[in-house]
């Protein structure tokens, strides 16, 4: 009974750590060659007047705009996907990995 509440626990715990490690990895601030090297999944969307705009896929109904300058992340917008867009689910670059 002992062995089986353990087991229990650990696996309670392990799923627990996994929810936890899925947390988006970006701060206004950062530099953009670490955002860069973190998710190479993100695709650059402009360029302009000095600044770099990448887009992320956050889930099959949004994606993320960041956007960079002088290698600085300044600011980030959150959209939502037109429904022509919208990905099924379990094919979005995010749970892809």
């Amino acid at each position: 009974m002992k062995k089986v509440i353990a087991i229990l626990f650990l696996g309670l715990f392990l799923g627990g750590c996994a929810v936890f490690n899925k947390q988006p990895k970006y701060e206004l601030g950062m530099e953009e060659r670490d955002f860069v090297k973190m998710h190479d999944e993100a695709v650059l969307s402009g360029l302009e007047d000095g600044q770099r705009t990448y887009r992320l896929v956050r889930d099959e109904h949004f994606y993320v705009l960041f956007t960079f300058e002088n290698g600085k992340l300044i600011k980030l917008e959150e959209k939502e996907l037109p429904k022509a867009w919208q990905v099924p689910p379990g094919t979005n670059n995010i749970e892809a990995n």
